[in-house]
């Protein structure tokens, strides 16, 4: 398979262009024809040199909810599947995406259901995407599936977008700080030492301690600075493990107020993916597995999983979420009313909108809280440093 840069007419008598995958010229020309292109030229695309550590292959969940959204649109406006994913595939700019569009193409064109075709790029398509794309495609009501698809993941975004919030502002500020201290120890208080040393003036412990750290930093900046980054990578590292996400998932769930937050992001996850799933009619327990991987913390992943096991045991699933301990008295009471009143997906809608709203509310305290203790930590670090240099200062003043 190449690439073929191409451009024609289309029946409009509009100038159109793009790019494609095809075995030869030969074979793009007959594609095109069909599409009602009248093809004016058709050349192999130049291989760009490009390096594997540099290659983006990743579908941001942005992009997939504009195609998501877009597909929804034009498969309501009765176009055709592979019509429509044509004009996708020219419309979208990232050219991983362009080219996973293009090879669900050509499998929906050799005789693939879309679902079908989408599993083959599992980076792209999870489970929970491919279980309702396939459950529309056998109601009939792709377009509605889509569109719900779209919804989700438009409120999926907005939520991360909440936590990010809440994580980047006191990591930023300490990092910052920390850099901050790193760089007065290194270029800063070796000035002050030389100045005491041409003095003679005698050394409070706290101003001896600083030099001695400031001696430290120095001599060892290069190692710091390799050492910073190595824990970053390896925290990275380790958080990938099982082992490590058990850890850090757990202590998460302690820390004050943040753990709570993290809580709550979980369980509007949990049953923002279960609504959908259930309304686009997709099994129970095949739901509640799709549901376990999406809540993005392992101990609720494991909960969830419990909570499938005693479904599959009979038990309803206000028993089972109350049988973990895990889960609040809201949403088991919410759950046991949609299961009496066949609404279950409505009422699981319902407290992903709640949770949704107490995220919001919960950042909002998380900041207010954080930025006096930030500023606290902060002025403690520099306001110890600035101290201990003056000192010595104050000491030498009172001799004279």
């Amino acid at each position: 398979m190449a690439i073929f840069t191409w451009s024609g007419k289309n029946r409009m008598g509009e100038i159109v262009s793009g790019e494609r995958v095809a075995q030869s010229i030969d074979e793009l020309s007959r594609t095109l024809q069909k599409e009602q292109i009248q093809v004016l030229k058709i050349t192999p695309k130049r291989s760009a040199l490009s390096l594997p550590f540099l290659k983006r292959e990743k579908v941001r969940l942005k992009e997939l909810t504009v195609f998501s959204r877009q597909l929804s649109v034009l498969i309501d406006a009765e176009l055709p599947l592979i019509q429509s994913l044509n004009i996708l595939v020219e419309q979208t700019k990232n050219k991983y995406f362009r080219r996973v569009i293009t090879g669900i193409r050509e499998d929906v064109e050799a005789g693939a259901s879309l679902n079908q075709a989408m599993r083959k790029y599992p980076k792209v398509f999870d489970d929970l995407y491919c279980n309702l794309i396939g459950s529309g495609e056998q109601s009939g009501s792709l377009d509605i599936m889509l569109r719900r698809i779209a919804e989700y993941e438009e409120k999926v975004i907005k939520l991360r977008a909440q936590v990010r919030q809440a994580m980047i502002y006191p990591v930023a500020i300490l990092a910052f700080s920390v850099l901050v201290v790193i760089f007065m120890m290194w270029k800063v208080i070796p000035i002050f030492a030389g100045i005491f040393e041409e003095l003679g003036a005698k050394l409070p412990a706290l101003t001896a301690v600083t030099l001695a750290i400031s001696r430290f930093v120095a001599k060892n900046i290069l190692f710091i600075f390799l050492g910073l980054i190595a824990l970053v990578i390896g925290f990275r590292y380790f958080r990938r493990t099982v082992a490590g996400r058990h850890i850090v998932d757990r202590a998460f769930l302690r820390i004050p107020l943040f753990g709570s937050l993290m809580t709550k992001v979980g369980i509007s996850r949990m049953t923002r993916t279960l609504s959908t799933l259930l309304s686009g009619g997709v099994a129970m327990l095949e739901s509640l597995k799709i549901t376990s991987s999406t809540s993005g913390n392992i101990i609720m992943e494991e909960t969830v999983m419990d909570v499938r096991r005693q479904v599959s045991e009979g038990r309803t699933l206000s028993d089972s979420f109350k049988e973990t301990g895990r889960f609040p008295f809201l949403l088991t009471q919410m759950v046991s009313v949609g299961e009496a009143t066949g609404t279950l997906d409505e009422m699981l809608s319902k407290l992903a909108d709640f949770y949704d709203e107490e995220v919001n509310t919960s950042v909002a305290a998380l900041l207010s809280v954080m930025e006096p203790i930030l500023m606290i930590v902060v002025g403690g670090l520099v306001g110890t440093i600035v101290i201990s240099m003056y000192l010595p200062i104050f000491s030498l003043m009172q001799e004279f």
